[in-house]
C-alpha cells in the first residue's frame, strides 16, 4: 500500500458524510486510501470488484483498455459508500435492500499479504459490533457474517414475524457482511461489503427477524454509523494482516450468540448439534453425541427445542 493518498471524491452525493474528516483520520492506517460517496448505485461490492478486475486486465501484457481516471488501475485501498444502492448482495445470492437515510452500505477494497484469510469475516463482524456497542450490551455475532442486536432485558419480544425456527434468545439481524476476494496480477484483494439497518426502514433482513440500530443508538444515522465504526475497522484489518483471527478468538467468544444452542446447518458432515463456539481458524464448532466437528463454510440455524 504505497501509492499516494488521494482526497475523497463525491458523485453528486451529499456533503455531510464528513468524507475529507473521515479521509484524513483513515490516511494513517490505510495509506493511499481514496474514499468515494455516491448518491446512487447498484452495488458497491460489485462496482469495487469490477474496478479490480479491469485494473488486473490492464496489467496483462497488450490489454487495450483506456484507462478512465479515478483509482481503478491500482491496488490502493478504496472506501465506496452509497446513500442508495439499488442491487445490493448478500451471501448465497440474497438482496440486500437499500433505503436512504435508514441504512449504511458500503466497501472497502483492500489488498491482504496474509495468504490465509480464515475468520476474516468474523474479524470484521467483530470490529463493526464493538465499535457501535464497546460495552458489549446488546450486539452479538451470528457465525459466519450477520450481526445481531439481542432484546433489551424484561423488553417484551418483537412480533413473531412467522419466525418458527429461530428462538428470541439468537436476537434479530441488524447487519451483514459480504467478502469477496478479488486476484490481480499476483495479489489477492478483499472487498468487504458492509451493510446495516439504521432506521425503521431496514437494509439487511433475516428469517430470524430484523432489528435497526436505532433501537440500540436512537440518534443513530449512517454518517454518524461510519464515522464510529470505520477506524476500529480499518484497525482491526491492519490487526489481522498481521495476526490473522486467533488473536480474536476469546473476543468473538464474548459475542456469540450461538453458543450452547443448538442448531441446524448446511454442512452434510455435520448438519446438526449443539454449537460449541469458535476455533482458533474461524470454523464453527458443531457437537453431537459427544463427537465435536468443525463447520468451515455454509448457513446455520438455531432449532427452535433448547439445548
Amino acid at each position: 500500500m504505497t501509492a499516494p493518498a488521494s482526497p475523497p471524491r463525491s458523485a453528486a452525493a451529499p456533503r455531510h458524510w464528513g468524507a475529507e474528516a473521515l479521509w484524513e483520520s483513515l490516511v494513517p492506517v490505510l495509506p493511499g486510501l481514496s474514499i468515494e460517496v455516491v448518491e446512487r448505485i447498484d452495488s458497491t461490492n460489485s462496482e469495487l470488484a469490477e474496478r479490480l478486475r479491469r485494473s488486473a486486465r490492464m496489467q496483462q501484457p497488450g490489454h487495450s483498455e483506456r484507462r478512465e481516471g479515478g483509482r481503478q488501475d491500482d491496488l490502493s485501498p478504496q472506501l465506496l459508500v452509497a446513500n442508495h444502492q439499488t442491487a445490493g448482495r448478500g451471501r448465497m445470492g440474497r438482496r440486500w435492500h437499500s433505503t436512504p437515510g435508514s441504512s449504511l452500505t458500503f466497501s472497502l477494497a483492500l489488498p491482504l499479504a496474509r495468504a490465509d484469510w480464515s475468520g476474516l469475516s468474523l474479524a470484521v463482524g467483530l470490529a463493526v459490533v464493538e465499535a457501535l456497542d464497546p460495552e458489549g450490551r446488546r450486539l452479538g455475532l451470528k457465525w459466519p457474517n450477520d450481526l445481531v442486536l439481542r432484546d433489551a432485558p424484561g423488553a417484551p419480544p418483537p412480533p413473531a414475524e412467522g419466525l418458527a425456527d429461530e428462538p428470541p434468545a439468537t436476537g434479530r439481524k441488524l447487519g451483514g457482511i459480504l467478502i469477496e476476494s478479488v486476484p490481480v496480477g499476483v495479489r489477492r484483494v478483499a472487498v468487504i461489503g458492509i451493510g446495516v439497518n439504521i432506521g425503521a426502514q431496514r437494509v439487511v433482513e433475516a428469517d430470524y427477524g430484523t432489528a435497526s440500530l436505532v433501537e440500540l443508538w436512537p440518534e443513530a444515522t449512517p454518517q454518524d454509523a461510519l464515522a464510529r465504526l470505520a477506524l476500529p475497522l480499518a484497525r482491526a484489518l491492519a490487526a489481522f494482516e498481521a495476526g490473522g483471527f486467533a488473536p480474536l478468538q476469546a473476543a468473538f467468544a464474548r459475542r456469540d450468540v450461538l453458543q450452547g444452542l443448538r442448531v441446524r446447518t448446511t454442512d452434510p458432515q455435520r448438519p446438526e448439534g449443539v454449537a460449541a463456539g469458535i476455533d482458533a481458524d474461524g470454523a464453527l464448532l458443531v457437537t453431537a453425541q459427544g463427537d465435536t466437528r468443525r463447520v468451515l463454510s455454509g448457513e446455520v440455524s438455531v432449532r427452535a427445542a433448547a439445548a
